[in-house]
C-alpha cells in the first residue's frame, strides 16, 4: 500500500528575513562584548589584541548587513520579497538557495548557528579564562 502526502504549498523566499540579519548582528555583538569583558585586561597586548579581534568581528557584521542591502535592491515586484512577511510566515515557508530549497526555520539555523556558536563559546572560554586565573 502506498503512502501519497499531499502536496504542502509553501510560500517561496528568496533570501533571509531581516530578522535573521538582526541574529547575526547580536551574535557579533556579544562576541565582540565578551571579548573585550574577559581578555581586554591582562597583559601588555590585550587591548591591541581586543582592538584588533572587534575590528575582525566588525567585518564579520557588515558582509551580511551588505549582502541584506545589495539583495534588498534586486527585489522586483512579482518575486517574493521577504521583507513583507510576517517572519513566522518566513519561518515556516521555503527559502531559494543556489544549492535548492529549504525549509526556512533550517535556513536559519544554518546561518545562526555557526556565529551562535562562536558567540557562546567566546563567552565559557572566557568564563573558564577568569575562574581559573588565567
Amino acid at each position: 500500500m502506498a503512502h501519497h502526502e499531499a502536496p504542502h504549498h509553501h510560500r517561496t523566499s528568496n533570501g533571509l528575513h531581516p530578522a535573521i540579519y538582526v541574529g547575526l548582528a547580536v551574535f557579533a555583538a556579544w562576541m565582540m562584548i565578551s571579548a573585550w569583558i574577559f581578555f581586554g585586561s591582562e597583559g601588555q597586548y590585550a587591548g591591541y589584541a581586543v582592538f584588533v579581534a572587534s575590528g575582525l568581528f566588525a567585518v564579520a557584521a557588515a558582509i551580511p548587513w551588505i549582502m541584506w542591502r545589495v539583495a534588498r535592491g534586486k527585489v522586483t515586484t512579482g518575486e517574493a520579497d521577504p521583507e513583507r512577511k510576517p517572519f513566522a510566515e518566513w519561518w515556516h515557508g521555503d527559502v531559494e538557495t543556489g544549492q535548492g530549497r529549504v525549509e526556512g526555520w533550517d535556513a536559519a539555523v544554518e546561518v545562526l548557528l555557526p556565529l551562535g556558536a562562536a558567540a557562546i563559546g567566546m563567552t565559557l572560554i572566557g568564563l573558564i579564562f577568569r575562574l581559573t586565573g588565567g
